[in-house]
């Protein structure tokens, strides 16, 4: 009875000792993080953050500080990421604030702020990135693709994207110009025909 009383005792106090939000075995996930220093307040799976802030939050291609960068699923990133932007360093460098994201000292889950973030897409529209990647010390050679900018609040002046048809039909080509008939050559006059017969007639008749 003694036992089962101390085991009792110590399974309230550790129960009264847990912390106030648990985490799991990985440490402490990109979203609880990204919408504590960001404020956006989205739940969900990072890569739902996109469809869910419609409506809600102002969005965008272009990159603010306090901004949420979401990425789409890549390969086995298949929940997406979420980051929020700490400093905008030129149009295709920022620094960011995220968890999760390197393995340091043996472990995920980690927090890292002010890491960078490099713009890699060919139209420099943010589409594409490149990602500090703390255990190599510099940024990682996957091109992860972003889903683009979540503003708290006025999202800042974006670009002109220009439509363009997905099959363009070239201009027809001028006809080339037909050459104008070549007069007829005359005809040449026929050479007479030799006739000796005729010939000797005529001689004799003279």
């Amino acid at each position: 009875m003694l036992k089962l009383t101390r085991l009792l005792l110590m399974l309230v106090l550790a129960c009264c000792t847990a912390p106030a939000i648990a985490e799991d075995d990985d440490g402490l996930q990109c979203v609880p993080y990204a919408r504590q220093v960001s404020g956006i307040q989205i739940y969900g799976d990072a890569h739902t953050w996109w469809g869910q802030a419609a409506g809600r939050y102002e969005r965008g291609s272009v990159p603010q500080v306090g901004a949420v960068m979401a990425f789409r699923p890549h390969g086995i990133m298949t929940l997406g990421h979420v980051a929020a932007v700490s400093k905008i360093v030129d149009s295709r460098t920022v620094l960011i604030r995220h968890s999760n994201w390197s393995t340091i000292n043996g472990r995920r889950g980690q927090i890292e702020d002010d890491v960078a973030v490099v713009d890699v897409s060919q139209a420099n529209d943010w589409s594409e990135v490149r990602v500090w990647y703390t255990p190599i010390g510099g940024l990682g050679t996957t091109h992860y693709p972003l889903a683009g900018f979540i503003y708290k609040g006025k999202a800042p002046k974006q670009p002109k994207r220009i439509e363009r048809p997905l099959f363009q039909v070239a201009a027809a080509a001028p006809a080339p110009r037909r050459p104008k008939p070549l007069a007829p050559t005359p005809a040449a006059a026929p050479a007479p025909r030799a006739d000796p017969i005729g010939d000797l007639i005529s001689s004799l008749g003279s």
